[in-house]
Order: C-alpha cells, then structure tokens, then sequence
C-alpha cells in the first residue's frame, strides 16, 4: 500500500472519487499476515494507510466522496454469520477497553475463537464503524460512506469461502428471488453512492432487512450507531497501521 500512496502522491493529481473495494471471504483455517493481521481485517488497514495519507498529502478534493465497501452481515440478521458483541467482549476480556478488544479482533487474538463467517461480520462492522468515525474528521464539504454492494456471488471473492458457505448457502441464495444480483449492479451501489450528499456521510448503506439486493438504505441499527465503538475502531486502526492524520493542522482548516 505504501508503494501505491508513494505512486500518488508523485503524480500529484487530486482524487474526486476514492473506492476502497479491496476485501477477501475468510479461509477455512485463521490466517495472519506478516504483520500479524487476520486477512480478513486487512483490506481496512490498507484502505486507512491509503485514505489518511492522501487525506495528509491533500491529494483528496475539498468536495471529494469516499467509498468503502461493505458487507450485509455488518447490519446484523444474516444467516450464517454473527459479529461480535463489543461491548461484551472488552468488558470480559479488556477491562471495559473497547479498543483494546477491536485490536484482539484485527488480529484475532488469544480470546477470540476463529469462525470465518464471524471473522467477516467483524470485518464488516469495524468498517462501518471506521467509516463513522472517519466522517467526524473530514472537512464539511467532503462525504464517506460504507456501502454494501448486496449479494453478487458470480465473482471471485468467494474463492476462498467455506465449503459450507460456496457448496450450501450461495447455491440455495441463487434460488431465492432477490437475494442475488449480478456483479455489474452491486457494482452499480458505488457510483450511486458517489452522488450522496455530506448529510450522510459516516453512514452504512446496505438492502432492506431480509434482502441482499434491490435498493439499499442507510442502516440504522443501534450497534452501528454506537459512539463508544466507532471511535474505539478508528483509534485500534490507527495504532494498528501506523497512520494518522496529521497534527499538524485541522483538516478543516486547510480545505
């Protein structure tokens, strides 16, 4: 990633529209990165490495909008997959630290048991909640949002997916009307997203309840909109990557 911001940053061209589409469907077996990440939790610490240094270089346009993609399960309700209960878990094993626990989560540490489809659920929800708190520290004129691009199972992210998950769940999904669309249209989700005005930003977009395409919606499930969380993942990625943004100025001030 760093090769990547280091490429940007020496062309100088300022970026209007900013999709941090990377993600990956967890092994059967937990698996780390050199620096100790679960791959599933990766994709976010690159896209912030990304974000904040463009956002510090000021390659990122004053009226910019910036798109992270999502996952259903983040918003909770999906067969299959359960995220963790953060509160719950940094007070049994964190001493109430709630980063702390989202620090154990990227690197699925000692008390966390490793369950793929959970490990994605986690992913996914630490990204609404950096998202979130990513909105709070953008100038006013520029917008973030997570965006979900709802079941689209013709694509190579499944790849790495569960036996369970490719030869059970995706096959019976494809059978049920609107609970699959192809990758062109959850693709078409960004672009929407691109037009939303700064009065959402830091939102999560995702389909209905019980869908997983058709329109999508700002998720207003109270676990998404928890303060406590959303900072506590902003601070657990910044410790986890390195990156900041910069002290040295307000961003607001400098836009």
């Amino acid at each position: 990633m760093q090769s990547v911001l280091a490429e940007l940053v020496k062309r100088g061209q300022p970026i209007d529209f900013l999709l941090l589409n990377a993600g990956l469907v967890p092994y059967k077996k937990r698996e780390l990165t050199a620096s100790g990440i679960e791959v599933t939790q990766a994709p976010l610490i690159g896209h912030h490495q990304l974000t904040v240094g463009l956002l510090n270089a000021r390659l990122i346009s004053p009226t910019a909008r910036i798109v992270i993609a999502g996952a259903e399960p983040a918003r909770g309700g999906v067969p299959m997959f359960k995220y963790t209960d953060l509160p719950a878990f940094a007070t049994k094993y964190h001493n109430g630290d709630r980063t702390a626990a989202v620090e154990a989560l990227l690197s699925n540490g000692p008390n966390v048991k490793y369950v793929p489809n959970n490990a994605y659920a986690d992913a996914k929800l630490i990204i609404a909640w950096w998202t979130a708190a990513l909105a709070r520290r953008l100038p006013s004129s520029m917008a973030v949002y997570a965006v979900s691009p709802g079941g689209a199972t013709d694509t190579k992210v499944i790849r790495s997916a569960s036996m369970a998950l490719r030869y059970l769940f995706i096959p019976i999904v494809k059978l049920i009307p609107g609970m699959n669309q192809t990758p062109e249209t959850a693709a078409r989700r960004y672009i929407q997203a691109s037009e939303f005005g700064t009065d959402v930003s830091g939102q999560f977009f995702a389909s209905a309840a019980g869908k997983f395409s058709g329109p999508m919606e700002v998720q207003h499930q109270p676990h998404l909109h928890d303060t406590a969380s959303q900072e506590a993942a902003w601070q657990a990625v910044v410790k986890v990557s390195g990156s900041d943004l910069s002290s040295t100025g307000s961003l607001n001030g400098v836009y």
